[in-house]
């Protein structure tokens, strides 16, 4: 429902960017702060605020009007029959879906259509208020935008909780197909600390593990073929963070094919591909087991590596494990020397 809100603002908030502070009295995304401040219905002292004012200190005592709001929660996803929908598995409450690269996993506003939420309120409309409700509703986790495969869905508010249970004390299995640069062990281990650096667009970085709001995430990898200058793995996750596949291996010298954010611009005879190669092949929790088979440009990539791969080439000796990085790197960049052990990392 929609209302008019206002407040004042209190020593504790004096001197705090204008967008920050309605993100934390609404319960906001910043990104939905901003948003409110684009549509004109902000008013600070009686004065209409635009957008270009978000970063301005705000004074204590200040009056705040926020003259239509709906909570986060109140908000509906418009329904997008037209876009396509492919459900892999399903079961009482829940359902896994094939995300395609490029589709959203949900709207960031209200009008917003094209995300994969849209496709599935279209045809099941009990998920409008499960879980987080609003533009998220259902939603148990990510995908970023350009990586394809299996994403859950709740149908219901026991199921959302369970599940979300199970993510945040790391039952789940999540298996990835990654196309990376260079050759890779043959095995190996990262254990990294990442933190959000940037905001619109997002982008994580390594920090030491002191650095607060730093979170420790760990993933194994296995190389299950290997071309001229390229390899397929495969990647299970241990934990789970924003872009943690292609921050890990663009630390260790190998970022994912086509991801320009992290792994910088192509190699020369690398192929062409408009996307990070990166696809969630499986997903395993409690009675989901749900699988999504390489789509189409991946497919592509893989047969592009083949016509140029050196046949039998070995792979290098042992696993590899890396170590957290000194603070400062950053993401992106390939790991200094000495922070990848020849150490073997075999099964136990």
């Amino acid at each position: 429902m929609t209302r008019a809100v206002e407040f004042t603002i209190e020593p504790a908030e004096a001197g705090a960017r204008l967008d920050a502070v309605l993100a934390a009295r609404l319960s906001l995304s910043r990104a939905a702060a901003r948003r409110l401040l684009e549509g004109g219905a902000v008013r600070v002292d009686g004065r209409r605020t635009r957008e270009r004012a978000k970063g301005r200190p705000v004074e204590v005592g200040s009056k705040v009007e926020i003259t239509s709001f709906t909570p986060p929660g109140d908000e509906r996803p418009l329904a997008d029959p037209a876009l396509p929908l492919r459900v892999l598995a399903e079961g009482p409450g829940w359902l896994a879906l094939d995300k395609p690269a490029g589709v959203p996993v949900h709207p960031l506003a209200p009008d917003e259509t094209g995300t994969l939420l849209n496709a599935l309120i279209a045809r099941r409309p009990e998920v409008a208020g499960v879980g987080e409700g609003g533009l998220r509703s259902g939603v148990v986790h990510r995908l970023d935008v350009d990586t394809s495969g299996v994403l859950v869905f709740a149908t219901d508010e026991p199921t959302w909780q369970r599940l979300r249970d199970a993510f945040s004390s790391h039952r789940v299995t999540k298996r990835y197909r990654a196309l990376v640069r260079g050759a890779p062990p043959e095995t190996g281990r990262a254990e990294l600390w990442l933190t959000v650096g940037a905001h619109r667009p997002a982008r994580v970085r390594i920090v030491a593990s002191a650095e607060p709001g730093a979170r420790r995430a760990r993933l194994a990898w296995r190389t299950l073929e290997r071309f001229a200058a390229a390899a397929l793995v495969e990647v299970e996750l241990e934990t789970g963070f924003l872009h943690q596949v292609r921050v890990s291996f663009a630390h260790l010298g190998h970022p994912v094919l086509g991801d320009l954010a992290y792994g910088g611009e192509p190699a020369p005879g690398e192929p062409a591909v408009t996307r990070q190669m990166l696809h969630a092949a499986q997903l395993a929790v409690d009675e989901i087991d749900a699988s999504s088979p390489d789509p189409a440009d991946f497919a592509a990539c893989l047969v592009a590596l083949r016509g140029g791969a050196a046949p039998g080439s070995p792979a290098p000796a042992g696993g590899a494990r890396v170590s957290p990085a000194p603070a400062g790197v950053a993401s992106g960049s390939a790991a200094p020397p000495g922070s990848t052990s020849g150490s073997a990392d075999g099964p136990a």
